[in-house]
């Protein structure tokens, strides 16, 4: 007789240590009638082979709060559920081979030191006396984490999944998903045992995962890795020194030379991530198998060769070990190595929490942040990092295997802010790429369109080489200054295709669009910005709202916010709505015309009434095509963005190009479009506008209508403003170094941690270092001087007044 329920409120398909830590906390949080559906025996899939290290550290502040988290909740985990575990705390030691990785520690340092972890650089002497085997030639320094360490991943999942049923929730085990429907606004979920029916379900897969979603429509974006680990025998100076010690060897990661060493009771663990990397089930001939559990692949030592030679050069005891065994399991991996937590794309009342490639260090906190989505619909951490809906279309097969491999093989790279990885390119080309790329345009993917970033010149060092540096200055600097001064002083265009393009249509539309934005809904005619909140009074997005009609409207958001953005008007419009909601982003694209000589320009070659004044669009031709004349200027000067469908895109850029010639017109790309906007105080999403602020916080109150009957999140921003916000977005000038402030800099007064950047860069027009950020309310003051921490060093940085710092009037901007 089966046990399988009838419904559930909640069906997790997965019974991994991501799988049970979801279940364990939908159970936390009250909802306890949830069933895990496992196919073969808990643990089957990758937690069965997984090393099981636990890090902390993360050059993400997303990731970082997930992985603190989870090494938190192992500490007492244990006890809490009353099941015996091995959780080793050794801390580790993370090798440096150059300046720019000791940088790279350095910020990682400040990011943990503000969520509570006391992170340290270690010297190479300092290293030595942490691990004595140590060799610290070609050595810079090292990051010691002392959070760090391993956990056996079956009994975590063990322990997990009996805290889930303590609770009340259910596990069956051996019960394969064979396929899944909706009807009556359910999902029944077939199995060998009978269906099972409930209001939300989770796919949490692991390796299986691409599988599972193409039950529910879904081709998750994804691919499979193999992965080594070499075990080695007993080495007898170590277990002699680790029972004098009473303790174990700190972890140790090359992530120079790419690998883990860790000891395993009194031998050693390594485990490399090569470049000369293999995937697995990608080719007619390696098929996936219907079930892979408790398999492992077999041993190909001759990839591992070099890293074998490297880690013995490293710590010479470990050249004395035989060799015990070899572990070649799955991985899973996305495009950018991050896992998928969030809702479901396109699907309703299902979410994904799977492909993780290290899951056992995020379960804890994965499993936090997927109960919160199912529960709450929001998360407590602003999770983009994670989020399945930053893909979209352009993520096929071959796009996957390109990027895991990419990924794999640079496991612990640095992510420099200048260098583009070369992986999976070229998947969306705007109409005029190869015009622009003649210009010497250097591309960036944004939601799969390419994107010109900076104009070489003949002669500059573009070579990938030349990027890997955190340093403002390198071959870009002098062209990127040329292209502000080029806007600032006579025009500038910038291509910007994939714009993410909504239309709303019909009756009702004003008035929902203006229940649901906390501002004012323009005028036909008129364009604005606006900004949705949650039910917290939280940034969910910004969005340009261009009125056409009365109930007639354009929504433009940023490229990578195509499926996220799209999904929230998606799942707030009514059932019985009149109004049609249509995602039109493929049909059009979008050129910036800006500078003081670009109504010259465009007087030129349109039709347009150019008198027209700041926010407001018109209909215009140019080379006898149509095109949407808007007149507003992210780079906050005189300018129009101007709309076309893709098929004019050419015809209208090679004219107005032409015509900008004798007025001085250059291209210009998106390096020099952030320096120009964080110039004007304009924020960008998910770094300045984010879930992780309120609207009030972000400084966005001039975008509140407080006479309105109701808005989205309204109730929790009135609370906010009686109460008084504790942090507020600032502009900071600073005397910066080589380097800008990155994302989450630590803000300083008075040895005290009192807020943090969410971007940074330098304004050229200004001449200056400046960063936005987030500051403690009562030192959000004009003329109150901080400290903003860079990369390890405090340089002095000053707020000022709430306007822009160029153009603080806006006279250029509305000329």
């Amino acid at each position: 007789m089966s046990n399988l329920p009838s419904h559930a409120r909640v069906v997790i398909i997965g019974g991994g240590a991501v799988g049970a830590s979801s279940l364990y906390h939908l159970a936390k949080a009250g909802w306890t009638d949830c069933v895990l559906l496992e196919k073969n025996e808990l643990t089957a899939g990758s937690t069965w082979h997984a090393a099981g290290n636990v890090p902390t550290f993360s050059s993400s502040w997303s990731i970082m709060n997930m992985q603190r988290y989870s090494a938190s909740l192992y500490r007492d985990l244990g006890a809490l559920v009353d099941y015996p575990m091995n959780y080793h705390v050794t801390g580790s030691i993370r090798l440096g081979h150059s300046k720019e990785r000791l940088l790279e520690f350095k910020r990682v340092v400040g990011m943990g030191r503000y969520q509570g972890m006391d992170l340290d650089i270690l010297t190479p002497a300092e290293m030595r006396g942490r691990y004595p085997f140590l060799e610290t030639h070609e050595l810079t320094g090292a990051l010691y984490d002392p959070y760090d360490g391993d956990i056996d991943p079956a009994q975590l999942t063990q322990a997990l999944a009996k805290g889930a049923r303590d609770l009340g929730a259910k596990i069956i085990r051996f019960c394969p998903v064979t396929g899944a429907r909706r009807e009556n606004d359910e999902w029944v979920i077939s199995t060998p045992q009978g269906e099972i029916r409930c209001e939300y379900v989770v796919n949490a897969a692991g390796y299986y995962a691409r599988e599972v979603g193409k039950m529910f429509g879904r081709d998750v974006p994804m691919m499979v890795m193999s992965h080594q680990y070499i075990l080695f025998d007993e080495i007898p100076e170590l277990a002699a020194w680790s029972k004098e010690a009473g303790h174990k060897l700190p972890l140790l990661r090359d992530v120079d030379s790419s690998y883990y060493l860790r000891q395993e009771k009194y031998g050693m663990n390594l485990g490399p991530y090569e470049k000369n990397c293999r995937a697995h089930w990608v080719t007619p001939d390696d098929p996936m198998p219907e079930d892979f559990s408790f398999q492992l692949f077999p041993d190909d030592l001759e990839r591992l060769e070099w890293y074998l030679n490297d880690a013995v050069e490293r710590v010479p005891i470990l050249g004395t070990a035989g060799l015990s065994r070899v572990i070649n399991g799955p991985i899973p991996y996305a495009p950018d190595g991050n896992p998928l937590i969030g809702p479901m794309p396109g699907v309703p009342n299902a979410f994904e929490a799977c492909v993780f490639t290290f899951g056992i260090c995020q379960a804890g906190g994965a499993g936090k942040v997927l109960a919160e989505w199912v529960t709450e619909g929001q998360t407590e951490w602003d999770m983009w990092s994670c989020d399945p809906r930053r893909y979209t279309d352009y993520t096929d097969q071959d796009y996957c295997i390109a990027k895991g491999m990419e990924i794999y093989g640079h496991e612990y790279a640095m992510h420099f802010p200048k260098h583009y990885w070369p992986a999976g390119r070229g998947k969306k080309l705007s109409r005029i790429h190869d015009r622009i790329a003649a210009l010497g345009a250097q591309f960036k993917p944004y939601n799969g369109w390419e994107r010109a970033m900076w104009y070489a010149k003949p002669g500059d060092d573009t070579s990938e080489q030349a990027t890997q540096t955190w340093g403002r200055e390198g071959p870009w600097a002098r062209r990127i200054e040329e292209e502000c001064l080029a806007v600032r002083d006579a025009a500038g265009i910038l291509d910007l295709p994939g714009f993410s393009r909504f239309r709303i249509k019909g009756e009702g539309a004003r008035e929902w669009l203006t229940g649901l934005i906390t501002g004012r809904v323009p005028k036909p005619g008129r364009i604005g910005l606006a900004y949705f909140a949650d039910d917290k009074g939280r940034i969910v997005t910004e969005m340009s709202v261009i009125a056409i009609e009365e109930d007639f409207f354009f929504l433009i958001t940023a490229a990578t916010a195509q499926w996220h953005d799209f999904e929230w008007l998606q799942k707030h419009r009514p059932a019985d709505a009149a109004f049609t909601l249509d995602d039109v982003t493929a049909n059009f694209s979008c050129q910036i015309l800006t500078g003081p000589k670009s109504r010259d320009i465009l007087a030129e070659v349109s039709d347009a009434d150019l008198s027209k004044g700041w926010l407001t669009h018109q209909t215009a031709q140019i080379a006898g095509r149509y095109c949407q004349l808007v007149r507003v200027s992210f780079a906050g000067e005189l300018g129009w963005e101007i709309h076309t469908k893709v098929d004019d895109t050419a015809a209208i850029f090679d004219t107005v190009w032409a015509a900008g010639q004798k007025h001085g017109l250059k291209p210009f790309g998106m390096e020099a479009l952030d320096s120009l906007r964080i110039e004007k105080g304009y924020r960008a999403w998910k770094g300045d506008l984010s879930t992780d602020y309120t609207i009030l916080q972000g400084g966005l109150e001039r975008f509140v209508d407080w006479s309105k009957p109701a808005f989205k999140g309204k109730a929790a921003l009135e609370r906010e403003k009686q109460q008084g916000v504790s942090k507020r977005f600032v502009t900071l000038t600073v005397e910066a170094g080589e380097c800008d402030a990155p994302y989450m800099s630590t803000l300083w007064s008075n040895g005290e941690v009192v807020g943090e950047t969410t971007s940074g860069n330098w304004g050229y027009r200004v001449g200056k270092s400046i960063a936005l950020g987030m500051l403690r309310a009562d030192l959000a003051v004009p003329g109150q001087a901080i400290e903003v921490e860079i990369f390890g060093d405090r340089f002095k940085a000053i707020v000022q007044p709430d306007q822009p710092l160029w153009d603080s009037s806006n006279e250029r901007l509305r000329a």
